[in-house]
């Protein structure tokens, strides 16, 4: 059946926690406090398959269990297959590693010169400012690290960090990441970020969260000020589903928008999630609605545990026909392929192309149909048929 939504609605409320005063629920730090991280605090809420309870019991061995108030409430906890549901709460299938599998799936750690560095790029850094997330999103590609649950021991170095940006004027880029940066106190973030615009050569700062798709009640004005005074902060948001797009996420877009935070999004290609083309189309139509550039889609990367997320490519590349041509460019991402082991990021695209010989590119559309277009500049003939010549200017 095709996806259905109200695009008029957006989802908003505190639903199971309606009795607690508002001042509470939109306090940042009381929906952490308040996070379901047990499988006792799940069943009073909704009753658990035996994969999701068996997920669960393993979870401290793989990737601890954490899920915000406010995002628990867009789980339908009717239904097990809700893509939601099967984002944030563990299942069995998490304990079986398959072929082609990796600790570190993106080979970060053979490129990392100093603790919590991955220089990989010539020009450009990540830097992983903490293990910790708001709530753990049960593909993760570095759940070898974050939440600590497999005694990975991830300590960041600040300053090891710093000093070695500072004696490489290659770098222009830092991705601030982790673990989420935004969980960082307002006093410890405005201090990174300060040191960073310190460093001359440094021209272009990011940040990769899921905290406002989490937990958008962080997005504070005292945020979205340290934002302006050390901007422009570029802001990559991770949104799979349409479902996740609510009331509470478009204003703190927006807040983060007025703050002059450009805006991208993220979304992984997830079985049973949003590897559907009319998903994807309601998903990047609600994120322009948002202020946030649909940025990329990636491949679920190669991470131990994970074969059950693991969507065909094929599917991925039918979901970009799907949008191009067929929507604006602007809501059309790019969908690619973090190649395993740190070969870096390789476009996957439809194949448009037909042949490039020394006269012409050979193409067809998003219709399919053949075109033509010339890579000779030959003189025609004035009087050749068909050929409008300009017409007479008198001065």
């Amino acid at each position: 059946m095709s996806y259905h939504e109200d695009r008029s609605a957006w989802f908003s409320g505190q639903g199971l926690w309606s009795h607690v005063p508002e001042s509470d629920w939109k306090d940042w730090t009381w929906q952490l406090k308040n996070r379901i991280t047990t499988v006792a605090q799940l069943e009073r809420y909704l009753t658990l398959t035996p994969e999701e309870k068996a997920g669960c019991l393993f979870a401290n061995q793989k990737l601890a269990l954490a899920i915000t108030p406010y995002f628990f409430n867009l789980i339908d906890r009717d239904d097990p297959h809700c893509p939601i549901r099967k984002q944030v709460i563990p299942r069995s299938d998490e304990m079986v590693i398959s072929s082609g599998e990796m600790l570190d799936s993106l080979g970060e750690d053979s490129h990392s010169p100093v603790p919590g560095l991955v220089h990989r790029y010539p020009d450009r850094v990540l830097f992983l400012v903490t293990d910790r997330c708001a709530s753990y999103c049960r593909y993760c590609t570095r759940s070898r690290l974050v939440s600590n649950a497999q005694d990975y021991n991830f300590h960041p170095e600040y300053e090891q960090a710093l000093r070695y940006i500072e004696a490489h004027p290659e770098i222009r880029d830092v991705l601030l990441s982790g673990g989420d940066p935004l969980l960082l106190s307002d006093k410890k973030l405005e201090h990174l970020l300060g040191r960073l615009r310190a460093i001359k050569h440094v021209e272009f700062i990011r940040i990769g969260s899921r905290i406002p798709v989490f937990l958008p009640q962080r997005i504070t004005p005292e945020l979205g000020e340290i934002f302006r005074k050390h901007g422009p902060i570029w802001m990559s948001i991770h949104v799979n589903h349409p479902r996740e797009a609510t009331q509470e996420l478009k204003d703190a877009c927006e807040r983060l928008a007025f703050a002059g935070v450009p805006l991208g999004n993220q979304s992984v290609l997830l079985r049973g999630v949003n590897d559907d083309p009319e998903v994807m189309k309601a998903l990047v139509h609600r994120l322009l609605r948002m202020r946030v550039r649909p940025y990329y889609i990636y491949q679920m990367d190669l991470i131990t545990g994970g074969a059950h997320f693991k969507a065909d490519v094929r599917k991925g590349i039918e979901i970009i026909k799907a949008l191009r041509g067929h929507t604006t460019g602007y809501a059309v991402p790019q969908y690619v392929i973090d190649a395993p082991g740190g070969g870096g990021k390789v476009p996957i695209n439809p194949d448009y192309l037909e042949r490039i010989t020394d006269d012409e590119v050979v193409f067809r559309n998003f219709e399919g149909k053949q075109f033509r277009y010339p890579l000779k500049a030959e003189p025609v003939p004035e009087k050749s048929a068909g050929t409008v010549m300009p017409a007479e200017i008198h001065l």
